[in-house]
């Protein structure tokens, strides 16, 4: 029994597709209707594939569910998995409020044989319509369980169990329709509010031999993913120096399961080097998650200290 109201936020994506070659088919009423979801409200915001998602679309998927959730309403976002999880990091950065955001999806059409989209539907209702879900902030439920969207990657572009959390696992499965959280967690300190994404920010991971000239070109503001615990070669930290000086530049590493360390080595390049170069360390946010993070940012206006603020919750 669902505990409070929920009202479920359709934006396409591998669970509303049909077809020998799976192709958009179906609103959110026909996927409520196939699983027998009954007493449950339904928009749909887009009809697109994950991969055709963009930054202004993501902005109004977040703000749309932030808005119902400060309603009251627990909120589900079906959503295309190739961007799930940026989207919903985008949505856990601008949700403040105690009522769940949930976001689920596919990866088998809904004519596949094993189609897994009706069973994460069914499970994103119950996590957000149960009252012990209140405060969980947004999360990513699939192949019954529950992750903090912080820390969630798509792990499995083929499998049922598409999505982890390859630094600290599920915060809590759904198992026949009831909700066990074995943690909580960790809320952002402030919700951030912006105005608008549509800012040139790459990703741009380090390689062996790099020199990250990549980071030379015009752009608002970069995100660098660094070797091991926040390492780069001299000429790559040279690089990462002179671009700090005139957008900001966030560093997040390579490793799923990685984290920027602080003072194990001591070499030229190495993660004391870049933690003095006028970057902002983005802790264990993955590359993708910093990204969104720092469009956020950008697009509430913050930068220098104030920019710096906004990550250190994210690097203690």
């Amino acid at each position: 029994m669902m505990e409070r109201e929920v009202v479920v936020l359709a934006t396409g994506g591998t669970i509303a597709m049909r077809g020998e070659r799976a192709v958009p088919a179906s609103g959110p009423a026909e996927l409520l209707d196939a699983v027998g979801l009954e007493g449950v409200q339904s928009r749909e915001l887009l009809g697109l594939p994950g991969a055709h998602i963009g930054l202004a679309d993501a902005l109004g998927v977040a703000r749309t569910a932030a808005a119902e959730a400060a309603a009251g309403r627990g909120v589900v976002v079906t959503h295309g998995t190739d961007t799930l999880e940026e989207t919903a990091f985008l949505c856990d950065l601008m949700h403040a409020t105690e009522a769940p955001v949930v976001f689920t999806g596919a990866i088998r059409p809904a004519s596949a044989l094993g189609a897994d989209g009706p069973a994460n539907l069914v499970d994103a209702v119950a996590v957000a319509g149960a009252a012990a879900a209140a405060g969980i902030g947004c999360v990513v439920v699939f192949g019954g369980e529950i992750h903090a969207a912080r820390g969630a990657r798509k792990v499995d572009s083929a499998g049922p169990s598409a999505f982890g959390t390859p630094g600290g696992g599920p915060v809590g499965r759904v198992v026949e329709g009831r909700v066990a959280l074995r943690a909580r967690p960790v809320r952002p300190a402030r919700a951030l509010a912006p105005e608008r994404l549509d800012f040139r920010v790459p990703v741009i991971a380090a390689t062996l031999g790099d020199d990250l000239a990549a980071l030379d070109a015009p752009a608002d503001g970069a995100v660098v993913a660094a070797l091991g615990g926040g390492h780069l070669s001299p000429a790559g930290l040279e690089r990462v120096r002179a671009a700090a000086q005139r957008m900001p530049v966030v560093l997040s590493v390579r490793p799923e399961r990685g984290v920027m360390l602080s003072s194990t080595y001591g070499f030229h390049g190495a993660e004391g080097d870049l933690r003095a170069s006028g970057a902002v360390p983005a802790g264990s946010l993955s590359p993708q998650a910093a990204r969104m993070k720092l469009l956020a940012c950008l697009g509430c206006g913050l930068e220098g200290a104030s920019l710096a603020l906004a990550f250190s919750d994210d690097d203690p």
